[in-house]
């Protein structure tokens, strides 16, 4: 007789840290995913990534209600 599983086999494990999946994303992938507001960026860097976000993707609802409200 076999123990009852939580997970299906081969899900166990150790989760991956995020800036982990972040970086293996962009090295193996090429995504990237970054926060506007990463302290490791300067001013320039994160309005470059507001400027693409918004190209890409339209205005983050909360740049809606400042512009409306």
């Amino acid at each position: 007789m076999t123990r009852m599983r939580f997970t299906p086999k081969g899900y166990g494990g150790q989760r991956r840290d995020p800036e982990r999946v972040k970086r293996e994303g962009w090295q193996e992938q090429g995504l990237l995913a970054v926060s506007v507001n990463d302290a490791r960026l300067s001013w320039p860097e994160r309005a470059l990534l507001e400027q693409l976000g918004t190209r890409l993707y339209g205005p983050r609802p909360s740049d809606r209600e400042a512009r409306h409200g």
